[in-house]
């Protein structure tokens, strides 16, 4: 039988690739999840995986096309690698009689149901490893086709595992705790009703064959992502070990080397001071608790930021009573028609992309030694969840009413809180708002969102003394912080994106006639 193999999904908005390497050749075999070939999009590099194992068949996509998302690059004939040769010059019939007399051998079940890998799912853009947080089923439990077998939790995102099949659970490859990578085989299963087998001990699993170390000599060319990477981190290709075909050198295999590089000055001079020395009494009332790789994360990208960005932060204040008399005036008339309530975070919103436009540096980000404008408005909103901060992008903002904001604001938030927010709903934002007012901060400096150049700090809205028209009066005021990447962002130019977001906070025609 012939498995295709298809462009898999690259990315929002990027719907071609061009072919850049194929690693197989037609007949030679492959085991499942195996590099076949690599694209190349205007963004990314995707390496595609064997979907089956079996024998190479033809390369429709030669190295150089162009190519569509779901269009065919190759088949696979289904076999096994010992049977590789055989297959190859096999008709098409054989190797699917072969397929399926094979299944029916490593089955292990009475009903004669078949093996099937239980993988780990896609992770996301840039997401190449996950931790498995919980399994719902334990080894001989039958489980229904979709019903969820665990848990993996990655940077970002919880993700649940579903059964490919109903059958019965045959073997836990990754435990919990364990860390597995995007290609990694969670587990076994075996379908049909009557599949329940025990699990096969570790140390009878066939072995995999070590990676080729490239000691044979041949002329390897590395991945183009892996040249890329090397490239921005300064390293030389001798200092990276290579784990591909050949001794091919991988993205991962940069990202190893760089990690296994900054770990050496770490391992002599600790980024950390050590721990106070603790009392056995008060050690016994202590609680130590794993940091949740969410929480990871965000711990080392805001120190990364601060490290990357040449980060500065200036402050204006906002006189919020047009704004709450707007508001008051239409919240019920505004509910009753559009099904959501009326909020502060929607005229922020739009103060804020009305001033994205005049100072649009505020909007850009640096890749390189370019600056990248962009002529569009993601609005990343802040949201604290009981897991962590995350930032749910609400896209084209700045083409969007009141309403439509509103509602996505409400939608969105209620699904990070649930945990239910997809990698693809937080990254590709362009500006990021953070609502410290809602926990009673009064003023704060909120730090940037890479590769982001600004964010916008709200704050508690309190009942100042202010002077008007030379005249001391009680208005609801907000401070306003605005942080900002001063490599590409002046202060004249934050200076003015915030007087103009307060322009706008303060006389919301101005939003009408766009001035």
């Amino acid at each position: 039988m012939a498995t295709e193999v298809r462009v898999p999904t690259l990315g929002e908005s990027v719907t071609e690739a061009t072919v850049a390497t194929w690693f197989k050749k037609p007949g030679d075999a492959v085991a499942a999840d195996e590099m076949l070939c690599e694209l190349e999009t205007d963004k990314v590099t995707v390496e595609v995986p064997a979907p089956a194992a079996g024998v190479m068949g033809e390369i429709v996509a030669a190295e150089g096309e162009t190519v569509g998302v779901d269009a065919l690059l190759a088949t696979i004939t289904e076999g096994t690698s010992e049977t590789a040769s055989e297959a190859s010059k096999m008709p098409e019939a054989e190797p699917d009689e072969k397929s399926a007399d094979d299944a029916g051998d490593t089955s292990g079940s009475s009903g004669g149901g078949e093996t099937i890998d239980v993988p780990v799912p896609a992770l996301g853009e840039s997401v190449t490893e996950a931790t498995v947080s919980t399994w719902f089923k334990a080894v001989g439990d039958t489980v229904a086709q979709d019903e969820m077998l665990c848990e993996l939790e990655t940077d970002k995102v919880s993700i649940e595992v579903p059964a490919p099949a109903a059958g019965t659970l045959t073997e836990i490859k990754a435990k919990e705790g364990d860390t597995v990578e995007a290609s990694a085989i969670l587990a076994v299963m075996t379908t049909g009703s009557g599949g329940a087998v025990a699990a096969k001990p570790a140390a009878d699993e066939p072995t995999k064959a070590a990676p080729s170390k490239g000691s044979s000599g041949k002329d390897v060319e590395d991945a183009p992502s892996a040249k890329k990477a090397m490239a921005e981190a300064g390293i030389s290709r001798d200092a990276v070990q290579g784990s591909g075909r050949d001794g091919r050198i991988m993205k991962e295999d940069v990202a190893a080397a760089i990690k296994s590089a900054s770990a050496a000055p770490a391992a002599s001079a600790p980024a950390q001071a050590p721990r106070a020395p603790v009392a056995a009494e008060d050690e016994a009332r202590e609680e130590r608790v794993k940091m949740t790789r969410l929480r990871q994360t965000i711990a080392r990208r805001l120190k990364d930021s601060q490290n990357t960005a040449a980060m500065l932060t200036t402050y204006n204040e906002v006189d919020m009573s047009a704004v709450m008399g707007l508001r008051s005036e239409y919240k019920e008339l505004f509910q009753k028609k559009h099904g959501v309530k009326l909020g502060f975070m929607s005229f922020f919103t739009k103060a804020c992309c009305h001033a994205l436009k005049e100072v649009p540096e505020v909007n850009a980000e640096i890749d390189g030694t370019d600056i990248v404008y962009k002529n569009f408005v993601h609005m990343g909103i802040a949201t604290g969840t009981p897991t962590g901060l995350v930032v749910p992008v609400i896209r084209d903002a700045d083409s969007m009413s009141f309403a439509d904001i509103e509602k996505q604001i409400a939608e969105k938030g209620a699904r990070a809180r649930d945990g239910k927010l997809s990698m693809a709903e937080m990254q590709g934002g362009t500006f990021t708002i953070s609502n410290g007012g809602v926990y009673g901060s009064l003023m704060s400096s909120p730090i940037l969102n890479p590769p982001q150049s600004g964010i916008l700090g709200m704050h508690k809205i309190q009942d100042r003394p202010v002077v008007v028209d030379g005249e001391i009066v009680i208005r609801p005021m907000m401070y306003l912080a605005l942080s900002y990447d001063h490599r590409i962002v002046d202060g004249k130019g934050a200076v003015t994106f915030l007087v103009r977001v307060k322009e706008a906070l303060e006389d919301p025609r101005r939003l009408l006639m766009d001035l």
